[in-house]
C-alpha cells in the first residue's frame, strides 16, 4: 500500500493518460499572508509528528493499523479501481482488434419442387471462414481524451483520499494510545486517594474509639471518612473501567480484536515543542483533502469539456479481411480471401433536448464540485486557527492550574499536620485532600488535551509524516 502513489503515477504514464491541470487557483478563497492567530509563520513540515509525540510504542502501534485497519485496506482498493477505471478508458481509444473462425452445416429442403425422384429434394451446404477485424474511432476532437482525463483525475482524488485515511488513522491512533496513558496516570492518582483515605480512616478511627469527640472523634466524622474511602474505592474502579475501554478502542483501530490484553503502562509523555505552521497558502499544497477536492474538481471540468463535445460530428472506420470457402482445407488458400472497409460519419441532428440536458447537468456537477471544493479549503483554514488558538488558551489553563496544585498540597500538608496536631478538623483535612487529587488529576486530563490538540494541529495542517524514529 506505500507504493500506491507511486504505482498511480507508472500505470497512468503507461496509458498514456494527462492529468488535468490544477485549477487549486480557482477556489476563490481570500488566502492570508499568515495565520491570525500566531504572529510568527514559520515555513516547514514535520515529518515525524507521530514519533514526536507518542514515542516508539506509538509509532509501532501507528505502523501495524497501516497494516491490519480495514479501512485501510478499502481506501487502497478504491484506488486501485480508479486505477483500473482509467486505463480501461485509455484503451477504449486505442483500434480495436479481434479474430475469429466459424463452421456452418446446413440442409435446405426444396418443397413443391418439381425435381422427380422419391421424396422431397433437398441440399446440403458446408462453410467455413476466417476473419480478422479491426474498428477504430479517432478521437478527432478529443471527446474520449476529455474523458480519459477526467478518470485520471478521480484515481488521483482517491490517491489522496488514501493519505487522508491514512492521516487520520495515525491521528485517531495516537489520540487512542494517548487516552490509554492518561487512564494509567489517572488511576495512579485514585489508588492514591484510596491509600489517603485509609490513612485518614485509622486517625479518624483512633479517635473515636479514645472517644475524643473534642479533638474530632465524633461518630460523624467517622462515617465521613468511611464514605469518602468508600467514594475513593468507587474511583478507582472507574478508572480502570476508562482504561479498558480505551484499550479496546485502541485494539480496533489496530486491527486486532479487542480482548483488553494491550499491555501499555506508559504515562504521558511531556508535550512537545509546536510545529512549523507554515504559510497558509502552503496549505492549499499539502491537505490530502483539499487536493482530493481539487481534482474532483478538475474532473467535473474536463466532463463538461466532453458534455460540449458530444454536440460534435462522430468518425469511426472498420476494416475486416480472412477466408470464407466451402472446404476447410481451403482456409489457408489466397484465391478464398475476402475483406472490407468501411468509414462512417455521425452527426448529432435531434435527440429530444437529451444533449442539452445533459449538459447543463454537467455545469451544475461543476458548480457544485467548486462549492466543494471551497468549503474544503475554508475548513482547512478554520481548523488550523482553532488548533493554534486553542493552544494559547490550554497553555493559560495550564499555568493556572499549576498554580493551585502547588497550593492544594501545601494545604493538604497543612491539614494533615493540624489534625496530627489536635487542631484542626477531619473535614477540612478531607477537604483539602479531595482538593489535591482532583486539581492532579485535572492536570493529567489537560496535558492530555494539549497532546489531542496538537495531534489536530498536525492534522490540520496537512504535514507528512513517516512511522518510526
Amino acid at each position: 500500500m506505500k507504493l500506491l502513489a507511486t504505482g498511480l503515477v507508472l500505470v497512468l504514464a503507461g496509458c498514456a493518460a494527462k492529468s488535468p491541470e490544477s485549477r487549486i487557483g480557482e477556489h476563490g478563497q481570500e488566502t492570508p499572508g499568515r495565520w491570525a492567530a500566531r504572529r510568527e509563520a514559520r515555513a516547514g513540515i514535520d515529518t515525524n509528528w507521530v514519533s514526536r509525540i507518542g514515542g516508539r510504542q506509538a509509532s509501532l502501534f501507528v505502523g501495524e493499523a497501516f497494516q491490519s485497519n480495514p479501512n485501510v485496506r478499502i481506501a487502497a482498493e478504491r484506488v486501485n479501481r480508479a486505477i483500473a477505471a482509467a486505463k480501461t478508458a485509455g484503451a477504449s481509444m486505442n483500434p480495436q482488434i479481434s479474430a475469429g473462425l466459424n463452421a456452418n452445416r446446413s440442409k435446405q429442403v426444396f418443397v413443391g419442387f418439381p425435381f422427380g425422384g422419391g421424396g422431397v429434394p433437398s441440399s446440403q451446404f458446408s462453410s467455413f471462414g476466417s476473419a480478422l477485424s479491426v474498428s477504430w474511432e479517432p478521437d478527432i476532437w478529443g471527446f474520449a481524451r476529455a474523458g480519459r482525463a477526467s478518470l485520471v483525475s478521480l484515481a488521483q482524488a482517491e490517491g489522496q483520499n488514501y493519505r487522508a485515511v491514512r492521516a487520520s488513522l495515525a491521528a485517531q491512533v495516537l489520540r487512542a494510545w494517548l487516552a490509554v496513558t492518561e487512564a494509567n496516570e489517572q488511576i495512579a492518582l485514585a489508588k492514591e486517594a484510596q491509600e489517603l483515605r485509609e490513612t485518614t480512616l485509622e486517625i479518624v478511627r483512633d479517635r473515636f474509639s479514645s472517644a475524643l469527640s473534642e479533638h474530632g472523634g465524633s461518630a460523624a466524622q467517622f462515617r465521613l471518612a468511611e464514605s469518602e474511602l468508600a467514594s475513593s474505592k468507587a474511583m478507582v474502579a472507574q478508572r480502570e473501567g476508562e482504561r479498558a475501554q480505551a484499550v479496546r478502542q485502541l485494539e480496533l483501530l489496530m486491527g486486532r480484536y479487542p480482548k483488553g490484553a494491550l499491555g501499555n503502562t506508559q504515562k504521558l509523555p511531556k508535550v512537545p515543542a509546536m510545529p512549523p505552521a507554515g504559510l497558509p497558502s502552503e496549505l492549499l499544497l499539502r491537505r490530502p483533502d483539499i487536493l482530493e477536492a481539487e481534482r474532483k474538481f478538475a474532473s467535473t471540468g474536463k466532463m463538461l469539456k466532453q458534455g460540449e463535445l458530444a454536440f460534435y460530428p462522430s468518425f469511426s472506420l472498420t476494416a475486416q479481411t480472412g477466408r470464407s470457402t466451402e472446404s476447410f482445407k481451403n482456409l489457408l488458400d489466397s484465391d478464398f480471401g475476402v475483406w472490407s472497409l468501411a468509414g462512417n460519419l455521425t452527426q448529432p441532428i435531434w435527440a429530444g433536448g437529451a444533449l442539452r440536458s445533459e449538459y447543463s447537468r454537467l455545469k451544475s456537477d461543476e458548480r457544485s464540485a467548486l462549492a466543494s471544493f471551497q468549503g474544503t479549503v475554508l475548513r482547512a483554514f478554520g481548523e488550523v486557527e482553532q488548533a493554534l488558538a486553542a493552544e494559547r488558551y490550554l497553555v493559560r489553563r495550564e499555568e493556572a492550574l499549576i498554580n493551585a496544585s502547588q497550593s492544594s498540597i501545601a494545604a493538604a500538608d497543612a491539614a494533615k499536620a493540624d489534625y496530627s496536631g489536635g487542631t484542626g478538623d477531619v473535614l477540612t483535612l478531607i477537604t483539602a485532600q479531595s482538593n489535591r487529587i482532583n486539581l492532579a488529576s485535572q492536570l493529567v486530563t489537560l496535558r492530555r488535551l494539549r497532546l489531542d490538540n496538537r495531534v489536530t494541529l498536525h492534522l490540520a495542517l496537512g504535514g507528512d509524516y513517516r512511522v518510526g524514529n
